[in-house]
């Protein structure tokens, strides 16, 4: 059997001409300049000083065309960090026509009966915002958006590697540089520098993003202020002056100071240096300096008198047993 098959092994068709008969499947996907982008979370644990582990996510975006790309690191991957994450990437890089992502939940709650998504409501609104359309991979085929999963491999075993770090901040600042050396180096494989071939022809092609006051509330997201004046971003706590009426008010970090603001963006209401322990961190005006106090409705009629105090030490009284003390 296997001498017959070595001698007509030139029966076999190759590969290519099997993949041929599925349409084009065998074909790589190509877009126009300015036109897709794609972006992934990616995780990777940390290790603190003192051996304790917690997880980070990294949001990745990448140019489908030219491989222009752009990180940033956040606590976790919630909604709020996925829309931080788009806006400040859109920044950098400008708005595609359309950015093709997974079925992530802060994206697509489900499919409809004919097969079309049915966006997350806030998605959707922060698509209608910044002007831009999204489109879903198959699921299970994380290959349809083979750029951004190799730049997330790409960042765990290059930029990660053997990296230490004091902050979020000092990562996200190193990050940047380092996006800029890679999108600065000559891609073979494009057979361009991504960041030239994105100067001149994917930017062109996009739109700038304006932050205006509707885009800014999504760089500031919601907190509720709690009972004791404090609110939680990124796992710690910071103080909101009592003066502040409202029950909930806006928080954005930039660099090492956390601002909090009003609810509808009108006012700063405090500036906190951002303490990367585990310590609250208390604002000034946070508690009213005068309490309210009670004081007699009727004149003061009963008196009571108070002793000196015992002297010697009270506590070994009971041992005194010759009355010394």
């Amino acid at each position: 059997m296997k001498g017959y098959i070595r001698d007509h092994m030139r029966l076999v068709p190759a590969k290519r001409m099997t993949v041929a008969t599925h349409g084009s499947s065998g074909q790589r996907y190509r877009t126009d300049p300015g036109e897709a982008y794609q972006m992934d979370w990616g995780f990777t644990e940390v290790e603190d000083w003192l051996g304790f582990r917690y997880r980070i996510a990294c949001f990745a975006m990448v140019c489908h065309h030219c491989g222009t790309c752009y990180i940033e690191f956040f606590p976790n991957a919630r909604q709020e960090n996925l829309f931080i994450g788009m806006v400040h990437a859109f920044m950098a890089m400008g708005v595609p026509a359309y950015v093709l992502t997974d079925n992530m939940k802060s994206v697509v709650v489900r499919r409809d009966a004919e097969g079309r998504p049915v966006w997350q409501v806030d998605y959707a609104s922060f698509m209608a915002c910044v002007s831009f359309k999204t489109r879903l991979c198959k699921p299970r085929h994380p290959f349809t958006k083979g750029k951004v999963e190799r730049l997330v491999r790409f960042v765990k075993g290059n930029f990660l590697a053997g990296r230490s770090f004091e902050d979020v901040t000092q990562l996200n600042a190193e990050a940047l540089a380092w996006c800029a050396k890679q999108a600065g180096r000559y891609r073979r494989a494009l057979g361009c520098v991504p960041a030239e071939e994105h100067g001149e022809k994917c930017l062109p092609q996009t739109s700038a993003l304006a932050v205006d006051d509707e885009v800014a509330l999504y760089l500031c997201p919601r907190r509720r202020i709690g009972f004791d004046g404090f609110v939680s971003y990124e796992g710690r706590r910071f103080g909101v002056p009592y003066w502040y009426a409202s029950r909930d008010c806006r928080v954005s970090r930039e660099g090492d100071v956390l601002h909090i603001y009003s609810e509808d963006l009108a006012r700063e209401t405090a500036a906190h240096s951002v303490i990367w322990g585990r310590k609250d961190s208390f604002c000034e005006d946070q508690y009213a300096d005068v309490q309210p106090c009670e004081l007699p409705s009727v004149p003061v009629a009963t008196t009571i008198a108070q002793t000196e105090p015992p002297s010697g030490n009270i506590a070994f009284s009971k041992f005194d047993f010759e009355g010394r003390l």
